[in-house]
C-alpha cells in the first residue's frame, strides 16, 4: 500500500507534503523495464535512461525520431493496432512475447495514453503464457464454493498468493471513515500475522486512492532499487510526464521509508472496486525483492476484477435478502395496524417488529409530543434532548450514529445503555420519530502502531516521517455502539415509508373524516348548484321560447328574464368557492351589472370583507330586492339618480352597511308592505341575529344593516379583488354580433330540450348557418361521423355520463370546441382537456358570444 504516516496529534504538523505529494509525476521509473513516450504522430518524445540495457538504443539517439525508424514494421503495426483499441482515458492495452528488435530478446508490452502522448512500457517476457482462461476459471470456481464472506476473503488471499508467490497477501477493506482493516490473510509460516489490524485513513493519502481507482495494479519490485530517470524530464512546455497509468512508475520516498519500517522489500497491490468505488485492496508483501512476471500480474489483475464482481454480487444478494425480510416486516406491520390501530402506540410490539429487521437493544417512540419506550433507552430528559438535536438534521432522512455523544453533549452518563441510535422520521411537521438504540460495545481495536504517536521530521527533507512502529497497539474504545450498516440504513428507509403511511393513517384519521365529510358536502353543493343552474336555464328557456305577441307582455318577459339572470349570477358567487366565504364587493358588482348600464350608478366603498355562506345568501336576496326596487321606483329609475353603498366594521368586528339613494324621485312609505320589503326589513335580524332599519326620507330611500362579526371575515393580505361583471344594457336589450358564427356548422350537445332550444336560438342570432343538436354521446358521435361540425359546445354532464368521449373525437379531428357546465368550479376534466374554454350555465347571448369569440380568435 502506497501511503503516508498516521497523524492524529491535536496540533499536527502540516500534512501538505504528504497529501499533495505529486506521486504521479516523480519523473522516474523502476529498473524492471523501460519506457518510451511518443507524440501523437509517433515521434519519440521521451525515453527512460535505461533503454540501452534492453534495446541497445540511447535516449539521445532516438528522441525526435519516428519510432518506425527504430523498430520493425510488423512491430509498429501491432503497436498501432493496440493503440487504436484504447477506448477510455484509463485504458491500458497489453502485448505479450513481442520481439522488438533482433537479438534483444522478447518483451511484454503495455500501452496507454498520457496527456496526448502514447506511452509504451516494456519488460522482459518470461514466456509463461499458458491457459489463462482455464487458470482464472479454476480460481473463480474455488471462490464460488465459499459459503460465507470470511471464507470468500480468505480464499481470495490464498489464490493471489498461490499465483504471485508473495510472503504475505492480505485482503484490506476500507471503512466509511477511510481507515482500513485486514479482513483476510494468507502468509508463509513464522512471519507473524496482520489479520484484524487497523490502519488509519492517513496511511493512504487521497492522491494514492485516486490512482488505485485508475490503475488497478501497482508493483514495487525492490524498495532499495535505484530509480531510472526519464529523458528529458520536462517537455517543451516545461511539464513532466504524467505517469498515473504507468506500470513502472517509481516509488515515493515517503512510501519507501514506510515499507522499510515494516521490513518489507517488495510489495504489490491490486484494487478491489465495488459499484465503481474503491472497496479495498489485495495487499501483497515480500521480505526480499520480488517481481512477478508481467503475465502473472496481468492474470492477478483479471482475477481481482472477477473477485470484485463476485463480491459485488454477494453483497447485493445479502442486501436483497435483507431488504426482502424488511418488506415482509413492513407488510406485517401494515397488516397488523390495519386490524388494530392501537398497536402503533404499543412500544413493546413496535420494538419486537422493528428489531427483527434492524437489531437494537431499545426503541423510543416520539409522536405528537408524547413518548413511549421499550427495552434499553436513555432517560426521558435525555431522550427529549436527542429529539431536539434530531430536528436539526436533514428533514425526511434516516439518521444513524454509533456515537450519540457526537449528537448531544453530556451523553457519557447513559452511554453504557444507549451509545448509538438510528432515527426514523415518520412525519415532517411536527417531527415525529421512531428511534432504535444500541448499547455500548466496549471493544479493543488493534492498530498497526500507535495512531496517536507524535510526529517528527524525518530523513526526507521537509517531509513527515512515516509511522516507525508496526508493533500491535491496542486502543480501548468506549461510548460507541456497533455501527449501523448501509444495508440497515436502506431497510430503515423502507420502514420509514411504511411507518409514515401508518402514522398518517392514524394521525390524520379525524382530518380525513372531516375531509370526507367536506367532500360529500361539496359534492352535494355541486349537484345542487348544477341543478339550480339547469332550473334557471330551463326557466329562461321557457320564457324566451314562449314569446307572446303583445308588446306589454314582451316587456314583462324581458324584465323577468333579466332578473332570473341576475339571480343566477348571485348564485355563482355563493357557490364558486366550495360554499366558503365570498367577497361582499363581488355580490354588489353582480347585482349592479344585471340592472344598470352605467358603471357609476351604484357607488360602493368600504374595506375588503368577506361574508360566510349564510350571510352571503341573505345579503344576495336583500341587495337584489334593493336594486330591483330602486330600478322600479327609486333613484335608479330616473336619469342622474345614484345609489351610495358604503360599509365599515366597528370595534367588535360587526359589519355596518349603509344604502343611500340620491337624486331620485320623491318616495313615500307604501300603504302595503310587499314581500320584497319584508325581506329587506326582517332577513338580517331573523337569519343572522343582526339589525336592520329602513327610512323613506325626502331625499330618497335609506337602509342600514348591522351584520354580526361571526358572519364576517377579513383577508390576511388586506386586498379584495374587484370583480368586473359585464353590464347588460338597460332592460337587457342585447345587440348580438350577428356574424360571429357566420358560415359555421355548430354541434350543440345538451340533454335538456328547452335549454337546447334556447341555445339554438342564441347560436342563430350569432350567425350560425347550421345548428345540429344531440342529447347523448352516441347521437353526437353519429353526427360527427356523418357530417363533421366546424365548432361545438358540449354540456359536460349528460345524465349519468359525460361528454368527454365526444371531446376526444373532436380533438382527434382538430375541431374547436368548448364545454358548458352547471357545476362551476367543481367540474373535473381529463388531462387532455384541461384548459379548454368553459361557459357557465344558464346560457346567455353575452356569455356564449364572449366564450366563442375567445375560442375562435
Amino acid at each position: 500500500m502506497e501511503g503516508c504516516p498516521s497523524l492524529n496529534d491535536p496540533n499536527p504538523v502540516d500534512l501538505t507534503n504528504c497529501d499533495r505529494e505529486p506521486i504521479h509525476i516523480l519523473g522516474t521509473i523502476q529498473p524492471i523495464g523501460f519506457l518510451i513516450a511518443l507524440t501523437a504522430d509517433w515521434i519519440v518524445a521521451r525515453s527512460s535512461a535505461n533503454l540501452p540495457e534492453y534495446l541497445s538504443l540511447y535516449p539521445e539517439q532516438i528522441v525526435g525520431h519516428p519510432l518506425a525508424d527504430l523498430l520493425p514494421a510488423p512491430v509498429i503495426h501491432d503497436l498501432r493496432n493496440r493503440t487504436a483499441m484504447l477506448r477510455s482515458p484509463d485504458a491500458i492495452e497489453r502485448l505479450f512475447d513481442v520481439e522488438l528488435t533482433p537479438d534483444a530478446g522478447r518483451f511484454d508490452i503495455a500501452i496507454h495514453m498520457s496527456g496526448g502522448q502514447i506511452v509504451i512500457e516494456g519488460e522482459r517476457s518470461s514466456g509463461e503464457i499458458g491457459d489463462v482462461t482455464g487458470m482464472v476459471r479454476s480460481m473463480i470456481a474455488r471462490l464460488d464454493q465459499c459459503g460465507d464472506m470470511l471464507s470468500f476473503f480468505r480464499e481470495g488471499a490464498r489464490q493471489v498468493r498461490a499465483l504471485t508467490g508473495y510472503d504475505r497477501v492480505m485482503v484490506y477493506r476500507f471503512a466509511a471513515d477511510g481507515s482500513g482493516e485486514v479482513v483476510a490473510e494468507a502468509c508463509k509460516p513464522g512471519i507473524g500475522r496482520f489479520l484484524g489490524l487497523h490502519y488509519p485513513a492517513s496511511d493512504i493519502p487521497t492522491q494514492a486512492r485516486v490512482l488505485y481507482t485508475r490503475n488497478l495494479l501497482r508493483v514495487i519490485a525492490d524498495v532499495n532499487a535505484t530509480p531510472v530517470p526519464i529523458v528529458p524530464e520536462l517537455d517543451e512546455k516545461g511539464e513532466p510526464l504524467d505517469m498515473s497509468l504507468s506500470l513502472l512508475r517509481s516509488v515515493s520516498p515517503i512510501h519507501i521509508e514506510y515499507l522499510r519500517n515494516m521490513g518489507v522489500d517488495a510489495s504489490m497491490s491490486i484494487s478491489i472496486l465495488v459499484d465503481g468505488k474503491l472497496w479495498g485492496l489485495f495487499a501483497c508483501h515480500h521480505y526480499a525483492p520480488r517481481c512477478p512476471s508481467f503475465e502473472r500480474r496481468s492474470i492477478s489483475e483479471l482475477f481481482a476484477q472477477m473477485f470484485s464482481m463476485r463480491l459485488e454480487s454477494r453483497e447485493r444478494q445479502q442486501t436483497v435478502e435483507f431488504e426482502r425480510r424488511a418488506r415482509d416486516i413492513s407488510d406485517q406491520l401494515l397488516g397488523a395496524v390495519a386490524s388494530d390501530e392501537t398497536l402503533l402506540r404499543d412500544p413493546d410490539w413496535l420494538a419486537d417488529i422493528l428489531t427483527n429487521a434492524i437489531p437494537a437493544d431499545g426503541v423510543g417512540v416520539w409522536l405528537n409530543g408524547s413518548y413511549a419506550f421499550s427495552g434499553i433507552t436513555p432517560p426521558t430528559d435525555d431522550f427529549r434532548r436527542i429529539i431536539r438535536a434530531l430536528n436539526a438534521t436533514a428533514a425526511g432522512k434516516v439518521f444513524a450514529t454509533d456515537h450519540i455523544g457526537s449528537l448531544i453533549v453530556d451523553a457519557e452518563p447513559f452511554a453504557g445503555s444507549a451509545a448509538g441510535l438510528l432515527a426514523i422520521p415518520i412525519s415532517r411537521s411536527p417531527r415525529d420519530y421512531v428511534v432504535l438504540f444500541r448499547s455500548e460495545m466496549v471493544r479493543s481495536i488493534r492498530w498497526a502502531g500507535d495512531p496517536h504517536k507524535p510526529v517528527d521530521y524525518g530523513p526526507n527533507g521537509p517531509r513527515l516521517t512515516p509511522r516507525e512502529s508496526f508493533e500491535e497497539w491496542k486502543e480501548l474504545v468506549r461510548g460507541r455502539s456497533r455501527p449501523f450498516t448501509a444495508s440497515e440504513l436502506r431497510v430503515a428507509e423502507t420502514l420509514r415509508a411504511t411507518l409514515i403511511e401508518v402514522v398518517l393513517r392514524l394521525a390524520d384519521e379525524a382530518s380525513a373524516e372531516r375531509q370526507r365529510s367536506g367532500a360529500r358536502q361539496e359534492l352535494l353543493i355541486a349537484e345542487l348548484n348544477h341543478r339550480v343552474r339547469n332550473i334557471l336555464g330551463l326557466i329562461r328557456g321557457l320564457i324566451r321560447q314562449a314569446q307572446p305577441e303583445e308588446e306589454a307582455v314582451r316587456d314583462f318577459v324581458r324584465v323577468v328574464d333579466g332578473r332570473i339572470h341576475a339571480l343566477a349570477r348571485a348564485h355563482n358567487q355563493i357557490t364558486e368557492d366550495h360554499w366558503g366565504p365570498a367577497w361582499l364587493q363581488a355580490l354588489i358588482d353582480a347585482e349592479a351589472a344585471a340592472f344598470t348600464e352605467e358603471g357609476d350608478r351604484i357607488l360602493s366603498e368600504g374595506e375588503p370583507v368577506m361574508l360566510n355562506p349564510q350571510a352571503y345568501s341573505t345579503m344576495a336576496l336583500i341587495l337584489h330586492e334593493l336594486v330591483t326596487n330602486s330600478t322600479k321606483y327609486g333613484a335608479l329609475s330616473v336619469p342622474g339618480g345614484t345609489v351610495k353603498l358604503n360599509w365599515t366594521c366597528n370595534a367588535r368586528g360587526d359589519l355596518l352597511l349603509h344604502w343611500r339613494e340620491l337624486n331620485g324621485p320623491q318616495v313615500a312609505q307604501p300603504s302595503r308592505k310587499g314581500f320584497g320589503t319584508t325581506i329587506i326589513e326582517r332577513s338580517v335580524p331573523y337569519d343572522l341575529g343582526g339589525e336592520a332599519a329602513m327610512r323613506y326620507a325626502a331625499g330618497g330611500f335609506e337602509a342600514d344593516f348591522c351584520i354580526p362579526a361571526r358572519h364576517v371575515s377579513k383577508p390576511r393580505d388586506g386586498g379584495a379583488p374587484r370583480i368586473h361583471f359585464p353590464r347588460a344594457p338597460h332592460g337587457h336589450r342585447e345587440e348580438p354580433p350577428t356574424d360571429l358564427l357566420k358560415g359555421q356548422r355548430l354541434l350543440l350537445v345538451e340533454d335538456s330540450l328547452i335549454i337546447a332550444l334556447d341555445a339554438e336560438d342564441i347560436a342563430t342570432r350569432l350567425g350560425a348557418t347550421d345548428v345540429m343538436t344531440a342529447a347523448s354521446v352516441d347521437a353526437a358521435l353519429d353526427l360527427i361521423a356523418a357530417s363533421p361540425p366546424t365548432v361545438a359546445i358540449l354540456d359536460i354532464n349528460l345524465g349519468s355520463t359525460t361528454s368527454f368521449a365526444i371531446a376526444d373525437a373532436l380533438l382527434e379531428r382538430e375541431i374547436p370546441f368548448m364545454f358548458a357546465t352547471g357545476y362551476g368550479e367543481q367540474a373535473q376534466f381529463p388531462d387532455q382537456h384541461r384548459g379548454r374554454p368553459v361557459v357557465q350555465k344558464p346560457y346567455t347571448l353575452e356569455n356564449l358570444a364572449r366564450a366563442l369569440a375567445e375560442m375562435l380568435g
